[in-house]
C-alpha cells in the first residue's frame, strides 16, 4: 500500500500520513508505534512535551527498519523558547529519541505574550538546518498573524504548520495563509479527537450522517474518510491509537477516492468552533513546565 508523499519547501520528502503519540503513555507508547512500523507508517511524530520521546526512539530502534526509512518528527515546547534554550532542547529531544539527525523539529505553540522568544526559538532552528542537525523546521499551531511576524523577522519559511483540521474544525484562514507562503499544513486531530469532542458539545464526526453516508458509498469507515479527504486536498495527516485493528484501519486510506461534491459536503460541516487551547491564550505562565532532561 502506497501513501502519498509531501515535497517540503526545501525539496525533502515527507510522508503525507504519520502516527502521532501525542496522550499516549510512555508505557504504551513502544507497543504502539513498533505496530504503526509494522503496519506500513514510515512518518512518526512526538514531542518534547508528550515526555515519550525516549519510547518513540525506542520502537524506531527495535523496528528493525534503517534509520532513513522513517521520517522523525519532534516539537520544542515553549517552556524552551529562546536562542540558547532552543539549541539545548534540540540535543535533549535528540538524546531522547537516540537520533543524531531530525527530520522535521517544529515549534510547539506561538507564543504571543512573548513573541520574542518565539522568535529567538525559530532563529536556533535555522542555525539547526545550517548545520545539518535537522532536515526541516516549521511551527505548529501558528495562526496567520503568528506566521506574518515570524516571516518578517526570520529567514527561512516553515515546511510545515502543525494546527488542528478536521470536518468540524477546517481553519480554511490558516489553510490559506499556509499555502500563500508554500507550508504544508499537518494536522492534528484529523478525525476530531477526543479533546475536541469533550470540550465543544459536539457529539463525534465518526457518527455524522453525511461521513457515514460517504464511507457507506465506498466500502471504507468514516475515519478512512476523513483521512483520505485530508490527503485528497494536499494535507498531512497525523492520527494517533493504540488500538492495532485501528492502527491498521487508519493506514488503509490510499485507495480512498471521494468525488469533489463529497469533499465539499465534508467542508461544509465546519463549525468554526476549535477543540484545542486558543493559541492567543497560550502563555508560560499558564502552560509552561518544565521538560526533563535527557
Amino acid at each position: 500500500m502506497t501513501i502519498p508523499t509531501l515535497t517540503l519547501s526545501n525539496d525533502l520528502t515527507m510522508p503525507a500520513l504519520g502516527f502521532g503519540v501525542f496522550q499516549t503513555p510512555p508505557a504504551e507508547t513502544v507497543a504502539a508505534v513498533r505496530c504503526a512500523l509494522q503496519v506500513g507508517y514510515r512518518h512518526i511524530d512526538t514531542a518534547a512535551a508528550y515526555g515519550n520521546e525516549r519510547e518513540v526512539g525506542q520502537a524506531i530502534r527495535e523496528s528493525g527498519l534503517g534509520r532513513d526509512e522513517i521520517f522523525v518528527e519532534t516539537k520544542v515546547w515553549i517552556s524552551d523558547y529562546g536562542y540558547e534554550s532552543t539549541l539545548h532542547a534540540f540535543d535533549t529531544s535528540a538524546a531522547k529519541l537516540r537520533v543524531d539527525t531530525i527530520d522535521l523539529l517544529i515549534l510547539h505553540q506561538a507564543l504571543p505574550s512573548r513573541f520574542d522568544l518565539t522568535i529567538e526559538a525559530y532563529r536556533a532552528l535555522e542555525t539547526l538546518l545550517a548545520d545539518g542537525k535537522v532536515r526541516a523546521i516549521g511551527v505548529s499551531n501558528f495562526m496567520p498573524d503568528h506566521l506574518a511576524d515570524l516571516l518578517a523577522a526570520t529567514t527561512v519559511v516553515p515546511a510545515v504548520n502543525q494546527v488542528e483540521v478536521h470536518p468540524y474544525f477546517r481553519q480554511p484562514g490558516v489553510l490559506a495563509a499556509d499555502a500563500e507562503h508554500g507550508i504544508v499544513s499537518q494536522a492534528w486531530s484529523p478525525i476530531g479527537g477526543i479533546t475536541f469532542y469533550r470540550d465543544s458539545g459536539h457529539t463525534s464526526t465518526l457518527q455524522d450522517p453525511t461521513i457515514t453516508a460517504i464511507a457507506a458509498a465506498h466500502g471504507k469507515t468514516p475515519a478512512q474518510v476523513m483521512l483520505g479527504w485530508h490527503l485528497q486536498q494536499g494535507r498531512s495527516a497525523i492520527p494517533k491509537s493504540v488500538t492495532p485493528a485501528r492502527i491498521a484501519e487508519n493506514f488503509d486510506v490510499a485507495d480512498v477516492q471521494l468525488t469533489a461534491d463529497e469533499l465539499a459536503a465534508i467542508d461544509a460541516l465546519d463549525t468554526g468552533h476549535r477543540g484545542g487551547p486558543e493559541p492567543e491564550a497560550m502563555t508560560l505562565e499558564a502552560f509552561g513546565r518544565p521538560i526533563p532532561e535527557a
